[in-house]
């Protein structure tokens, strides 16, 4: 299937990423930040600007050698390979990231403790330029309120191989070696920008099911749209 022809297909089930600008003060403020952090002790970004996070964020991943690993955990010291599935189904043993930071951000924030059933979700492209998102959750979870404080840790871009190849890619990058943060920042639920466009799946559909009902199912339920 022709890339242009998926990229419909996403646009059509999925939500894709905002459009970021960034002023030169902006610019500017990003850099400090960053520079700053790598220059502290603790290796933490000590973010104060009024500017969301997603955009800060979306900076270093456009102009830095940085991944982006999302957890609950803010203590980890090195990343070390463990057995994950990867998107297509497949297990591998890796430390695993992603160049998408708002897909990070997700996994950074949802509440693994508070899971019951599958997470469905992915940030994908069918160009490498724009990514679409889609997330869903089983009701027993949503019921939980699953959200919470969370880290995501910047790791060096340069150590991973991105894993998807063919006309659509799942924005998952692997290496399969320890991995030292080179940064992390905190983030709450509500640095997560698609927290409204969390949909609820039944745990014993399709994959393609999910998808196709994706908006559908927003829609049905009345959450807001995001800015």
């Amino acid at each position: 299937m022709k890339s242009w022809l998926i990229a419909i297909i996403l646009d059509i089930l999925f939500f894709p990423s905002p459009k970021v600008v960034n002023s030169q003060e902006e610019v500017i403020l990003f850099n400090q930040l960053y520079e700053s952090a790598i220059a502290s002790p603790d290796k933490t970004i000590n973010y104060n600007l009024s500017i969301p996070k997603y955009k800060f964020l979306r900076y270093l991943s456009d102009n830095k050698q940085v991944l982006f690993h999302g957890s609950n955990n803010p203590f980890i010291q090195t990343f070390e390979p463990r057995e994950q599935t990867l998107f297509d189904g497949k297990m591998d043993k890796a430390v695993f990231a992603t160049k998408d930071p708002i897909w990070s951000t997700f996994y950074a924030v949802l509440c693994k403790k508070s899971l019951l059933g599958s997470i469905r979700n992915g940030s994908m492209t069918a160009n490498r330029k724009q990514q679409y998102h889609f997330y869903s959750l089983t009701e027993p979870t949503l019921k939980k309120n699953p959200w919470t404080n969370g880290t995501v840790y910047l790791l060096p871009e340069q150590k991973f191989s991105p894993i998807s190849k063919g006309p659509l890619q799942f924005d998952e990058w692997i290496c399969r070696e320890t991995v030292v943060p080179i940064v992390k920042i905190e983030v709450e639920p509500s640095d997560f920008y698609f927290l409204n466009k969390v949909a609820c799946h039944n745990e014993t559909e399709s994959i393609i099911q999910s998808w196709l009902l994706y908006k559908f199912r927003l829609t049905f339920s009345g959450r807001k749209n995001v800015d």
